[in-house]
């Protein structure tokens, strides 16, 4: 951390600077790397509630890209803080790195019903 630290004026604005919280900063590595070849992922939202994530390629089979997104919206409904009230996820859009998005119908994917249940 300590040499990180002389790139905070570069990397903290861009909130790309490395924490031991988030996980980016650990002694150790090879658990690191276990974890993030097991599929581990962070997600953090902006100041305006918008979560950019990647839950998967376009390589992936189908089934996996699903089951990859379900996780991910359970997680995301898991970690609601309780003073929200009403519905958490307002909507949600997909899309590949360059391409268009497309929005999801939330009525049709079940998202807060499921995320209180599980």
């Amino acid at each position: 951390m300590k040499e990180v630290g002389k790139l905070g004026k570069v990397l903290g604005p861009r909130g790309l600077m490395p924490t031991p919280k988030a996980g980016t900063v650990t002694s150790d590595i090879s658990k690191a790397v276990q974890e993030v070849k097991a599929g581990k992922i962070e997600f953090k939202s902006d100041r305006y509630g918008i979560v950019n994530c990647a839950f998967g390629r376009i390589s992936f089979d189908r089934n996996n890209l699903v089951s990859n997104f379900r996780a991910l919206a359970g997680s995301l409904q898991r970690s609601r803080p309780q003073t929200v009230k009403g519905h958490f996820v307002q909507s949600i859009y997909i899309s590949s790195t360059m391409g268009p998005g497309l929005k999801l119908d939330l009525r049709e994917m079940d998202i807060s019903a499921r995320g209180q249940n599980e």
